[in-house]
């Protein structure tokens, strides 16, 4: 009996702390510039449908991404952030297919080529590719991602280096 009462306060001890440490993370607030609190203040109002929208818009506008491909999830305010962030010059890139034209069967070619995939993963790709852009190939080097979006650029295909 007398352990169970000891147990009992140990864990009730264990309980007060953890909600000492929630309420103490729910005061820490992170300190906003005023030159940033109307863009801040808009972004905490909007929907995550509006988010995820506004986070497109920007990736367009600035050529950067956020989401992994083929990938989707629910965006959160520092993804936004990300959004705006300025890259610098790059080496290494990812050859995006955003569209595949009328040559369909050339395009499938120059996938097999680039990725050394087999037939039906190649078709699957540039099936995907129709309706939302797909990753080719990941981390190639500046050089050779121009020479890819030449080829496929020749197949007739619409390709982004991002």
């Amino acid at each position: 009996m007398v352990k169970e009462e000891k147990k009992e306060k140990e864990e009730k001890k264990l309980e007060k702390k953890t909600e000492e440490k929630t309420e103490e993370e729910k005061k820490e607030k992170v300190e906003i510039p005023k030159k940033f609190a109307d863009i801040v203040k808009k972004i905490e109002e909007m929907s995550v449908l509006d988010l995820a929208e506004l986070v497109k818009l920007l990736e367009k506008k600035f050529g950067v991404s956020t989401a992994t491909p083929m990938i989707t999830s629910a965006l959160t305010v520092p993804e936004v952030g990300q959004a705006l962030a300025v890259e610098e010059e790059k080496s290494v890139f990812n050859l995006v297919l955003t569209g595949i034209g009328d040559k369909k069967i050339e395009v499938i070619k120059a996938v097999r080529d680039a990725t050394e995939k087999g037939l039906k993963e190649a078709k699957d790709l540039v099936d995907a590719a129709a309706s939302s852009p797909q990753v080719v190939k990941e981390n190639v080097k500046k050089e050779e991602a121009e020479e890819l979006k030449k080829k496929f650029e020749t197949a007739g295909a619409k390709v982004e280096l991002k």
